[in-house]
């Protein structure tokens, strides 16, 4: 006997069609500027369906937010257990990590920094425990690098953390308001140029990694 059609697939579907058009949505017309129907339009789909799905807009950008946060954090965790890494080896990564998934999507980043991350009164407040897993995971990689000795012993793993973080923050934010050119030459300079600066001041011996400019 034949089995009936499953829902499940086409319901996890139209779930994901729903917030890759949010995506789109507020990345062009900015979360506090749309409605709920301006995202049911972008999908293709009746406005109560959104409903279906999600109670309100704030959910939708909840729900975004939470799942790309959540595949950073395991993606330092990968990174960390990586025991023929150094320290600027896994600052790479990570920086390479953050920097590729603006590249391959740069509204979802776009979305996130703007909407979320640099809401400190709404939606960054709201996920400060989550956005604060990332740091710490970032500053137990300078930590155990303290540790060891190839990082200075006077700069937290938490200080140096939020450093790295924000400044690769402002590099996507640079390109997401066409400060600086969006080119693959670029991007992949980027992810040595920051590790460098913050390297560069954390490490015990100075890196080989640029040759110094002579006066």
């Amino acid at each position: 006997m034949a089995a009936g059609p499953s829902r499940a697939p086409n319901s996890v579907d139209k779930r994901r069609l729903i917030l890759d058009a949010a995506i789109h949505v507020f990345a062009r017309k900015g979360f506090h500027s749309c409605r709920v129907s301006d995202v049911a339009d972008e999908a293709g789909v009746a406005y109560g369906l959104v409903y279906h799905y999600f109670q309100s807009k704030e959910e939708i950008l909840d729900t975004l937010f939470t799942e790309r946060w959540q595949l950073m954090i395991d993606a330092i965790v990968s990174i960390d257990q990586r025991r023929d890494a150094s320290a600027r080896d896994k600052l790479y990564m990570v920086a390479s990590f953050i920097i590729d998934s603006y590249r391959h999507e740069p509204d979802l980043m776009k979305v996130i920094i703007v909407e979320v991350t640099r809401a400190a009164n709404t939606f960054g407040l709201r996920h400060l425990t989550k956005i604060r897993e990332a740091y710490e995971l970032i500053g137990k990689i300078v930590d155990d690098a303290r540790r060891d000795g190839s990082f200075k012993s006077d700069i937290s793993g938490e200080f140096a953390a939020m450093c790295f973080y924000g400044a690769i923050e402002q590099l996507l934010s640079a390109w997401i308001f066409d400060i600086v050119p969006e080119t693959d030459e670029e991007f992949e300079r980027a992810k040595s140029l920051v590790v460098e600066a913050i390297c560069g001041g954390l490490e015990a011996e100075p890196s080989r990694g640029l040759e110094p400019v002579s006066g």
